[in-house]
């Protein structure tokens, strides 16, 4: 299979990637713009793979994907490229519109028109996997979990613009028959994650001896899956998931963030003691404007449908994770250096 992974020099892309390429023997085509976000240091270890190919541009730029399927007629799109961070949605929300709608639309419908033109393979055999947030979902109470038919009720600007996105897979799905199927995904956590997102956040900043900064009283939850895991399910459902179809994925790890942040700190003082812990350092902050209270995903469509398990709990995943931050700082020094060094975002502009 030849298959173009947009975003695929992101966290979650980069895994996908790595597992298509050296685990799949499946041909890659990369198209990313690059972003602040995007690390093509990520994909050195399939870089010089033959079944690799990088294509630097923007998904909404509708000639270069236009000839991006006529150069590489692909048999699938794993479409993860998208703008993600809740924090920097809430201070600049217009990238997130431009990137995660009108780029989802312009994918789609150059999907639908290489099809119509005889690309490679019939409409039957191709998939088009949108890879979504369990965000898009709203928030939860104390009971309960996602399914595939809970209603959407998205609460930041990046959840609504990634809800967005999904109806639009899912109308070009009813609408044109392209087949597109929807996957929502619960928070990932793992190696090559930018730093400013919690884990790897918590991580370097403990390593820099840095206030650890925790939202509000630390009481939201979150259902934790590591990113290979991920990757895998995005494996099985590209080739074994049904288009017009939903699939939640999700790690069966419901934590704290207050939690999250105390087991990286034992982590951190078992492999990188000092003189004091790093709880020591655990700084409760002013709460993020509309921060949902608890996620959940309920995964049983896809264990039970497509035979996927998470391999790692969250306290393997979690320990993998703070080896690999400790071991490579040369991926995410440069980052810290000159791209994000750890300050706050997500503050409300006037």
């Amino acid at each position: 299979m030849r298959i173009i992974i947009t975003g695929g020099a992101g966290f979650i892309g980069s895994a996908v990637c790595r597992h298509f390429v050296a685990d799949l023997d499946y041909d890659v085509v990369v198209l990313d713009k690059l972003t602040y976000a995007g690390n093509a240091a990520s994909l050195a270890s399939v870089a010089s793979s033959p079944r690799f190919f990088f294509e630097r541009h923007d998904i909404c730029d509708r000639d270069a994907v236009d000839a991006i399927f006529a150069k590489y007629q692909p048999d699938a799109v794993v479409h993860l490229a998208a703008e993600s961070h809740v924090d920097r949605s809430i201070s600049g929300s217009d990238v997130f519109v431009q990137t995660n709608v009108f780029g989802t639309f312009t994918l789609l419908d150059a999907a639908r028109r290489y099809l119509a033109q005889g690309g490679k393979g019939k409409a039957a055999d191709f998939r088009f996997v949108h890879v979504s947030t369990d965000e898009v979902y709203g928030s939860l109470g104390d009971d309960g979990r996602f399914t595939e038919s809970t209603s959407y009720d998205p609460s930041s600007p990046y959840s609504a613009t990634k809800a967005a996105s999904d109806h639009l897979a899912k109308a070009w799905y009813r609408t044109y028959g392209l087949p597109t199927i929807v996957s929502n995904c619960s928070n990932n956590y793992g190696p090559y994650h930018f730093p400013e997102k919690l884990i790897p956040l918590i991580i370097l900043n403990a390593l820099d001896r840095r206030m650890l900064p925790v939202y509000g009283d630390g009481s939201n939850i979150r259902d934790w899956l590591f990113v290979e895991d991920h990757a895998r399910a995005l494996g099985m459902i590209l080739t074994k998931g049904r288009p017009g179809e939903t699939y939640n994925i999700g790690g069966r790890n419901e934590r704290k963030n207050i939690e999250v942040v105390r087991q990286i700190c034992s982590w951190m003082d078992r492999l990188c003691p000092v003189n004091a812990s790093y709880g020591d350092l655990i700084t409760f902050v002013a709460d993020r404007p509309g921060h949902d209270q608890r996620y959940a995903i309920d995964a049983t469509k896809l264990e039970t449908e497509l035979g996927w398990r998470a391999h790692e709990t969250f306290e393997t995943g979690i320990e993998k994770t703070v080896r690999w931050y400790l071991e490579n700082s040369d991926w995410w020094m440069p980052l810290r250096q000159k791209v994000y060094s750890g300050e706050r975002l997500g503050l409300v502009k006037t």
